[in-house]
């Protein structure tokens, strides 16, 4: 136990295993519960070149201003329309009336290893 005792107007010191002491009124450093606002997360998009793709991958930056289980759509949509667009690229242009090229001769495979398991000569 000590003897020492504070000054008069000196705020109260608390020691290790003590509680502090209550606060009168509002603490302004208390955690707030509440979810955070939506923020952009300032992610630059760089141009690809492609008009298509472009317009779906700034559609993103919708996913920006919407709470979190808002952003499930919008990803899903921009996910469709850019394998959409890769699809696409495997497709034939529509002027193009060439039939499919006809595939080539057979390719010889390997030649078998020769088992001689049951080559026995007397």
């Amino acid at each position: 136990m000590s003897d020492w005792t504070p000054e008069a107007g000196t705020p109260p010191v608390s020691t290790p295993g003590e509680p502090d002491p209550p606060q009168d009124g509002p603490v302004a450093d208390a955690p707030s519960f509440e979810p955070a606002e939506p923020a952009p997360l300032g992610v630059e998009r760089t141009p690809t070149g492609r008009a298509e793709v472009d317009a779906l991958l700034e559609r993103l930056a919708d996913a920006d201003h919407l709470p979190a289980d808002g952003h499930t759509e919008v990803y899903e949509d921009v996910h469709r329309g850019l394998k959409s667009a890769l699809t696409s690229l495997d497709a034939r242009p529509a002027g193009d009336a060439r039939p499919p090229a006809a595939p080539g001769p057979p390719r010889p495979g390997p030649t078998p290893a020769y088992d001689n398991t049951h080559d026995h000569r007397s």
